[in-house]
């Protein structure tokens, strides 16, 4: 029963790993896997030699690290907020309303967000000059781009992040918030003392697992959303890649940016486990 696993895996997750040799390679797709020039560590000499490397990796690193910070706060917030709803109803239907971007294709949501903040008939444009401001290009100004990239995420995510929360929020004694009750404590005081320290452990593990993927900025949506334009703000790692390697066909230097960052995401997820299990006590085996 275990065989069609098994073979899934080594043809999937294992075979691929014969295709990293084309890292060291001046690699050209005619002559097959191994008929080629090898040349050593020129492909990685390259990418850090190449004038947008670092803004590519810099790029990276703020828009993950930016999704993560916000990923955390937003859900977090809107939990306890939503933790208040005194009618079970209305918490279940707020909660599936913002759960449900969560399911719509970045293809589609991207078509979508492109038509909203577009500055030619866009709704967020025409909602500005209700206002007499101008038109604001959203997605082809650098100066715009990385927080649309944000708030669009966050929009799109920030209701399935919140269900972790909630389901925290289960775990919490009711019998502590009695306690406090009798005590005197009124419901803000009970959210200060109580709801939020019942909440930072899985806050804990939860940021310190999103560290280990830092390097990984959100292709699909970057990708739908971005143009020449906001290659300055907008290139990250992955479409850097895709660029490079597949669009301009210097599958060496793709290959060999795609290594180094797998390399340092290992590092960063045995990092973040490490991390987890110090401070939340968070296993997995």
């Amino acid at each position: 029963m275990l065989l069609p696993a098994v073979l899934l895996a080594l043809v999937f997750n294992y075979l691929p790993f014969a295709g990293l040799a084309i890292a060291f390679q001046d690699f050209k797709p005619w002559k097959g896997l191994f008929d080629n020039t090898w040349v050593g560590f020129d492909n990685f000499s390259e990418m850090f030699s190449r004038p947008d490397a670092l803004q590519v990796i810099l790029n990276t690193l703020v828009i993950s690290g930016l999704k993560i910070v916000f990923g955390l706060i937003v859900p977090f917030v809107f939990a306890l907020f939503l933790n208040e709803v005194l009618s079970r109803g209305l918490q279940r239907f707020i909660q599936t309303l913002v759960f449900l971007p969560y399911f719509i294709s970045w293809v589609i949501l991207g078509g979508i967000m492109i038509d909203i903040l577009s500055p030619s008939g866009g709704l967020l444009n025409n909602a500005l000059g209700v206002f007499g401001l101008k038109p604001i290009f959203f997605l082809g100004d650098n100066n715009w781009f990385q927080p649309m990239l944000i708030v669009t995420h966050l929009w799109k995510e920030f209701g399935y992040s919140t269900v972790i929360f909630l389901a925290a929020l289960m775990g919490i004694s009711p019998q502590l918030y009695e306690a406090a009750e009798v005590d005197g404590a009124n419901r803000v005081q009970q959210v200060w003392h109580i709801t939020i320290p019942g909440l930072l452990a899985i806050t804990i593990v939860v940021g310190v697992l999103a560290l280990s993927n830092i390097l990984n900025a959100g292709f699909d949506q970057i990708f739908n959303l971005y143009n020449p334009m906001v290659y300055q703000s907008g290139d990250v790692i992955d479409t850097f890649v895709y660029r490079v390697g597949l669009l301009s066909g210097n599958f060496g230097l793709g290959t060999a940016v795609g290594l180094f960052k797998s390399l340092v995401s290992m590092i960063l997820i045995i990092g973040a486990y490490k991390l987890a299990d110090r401070f939340a006590h968070y296993r997995i085996f």
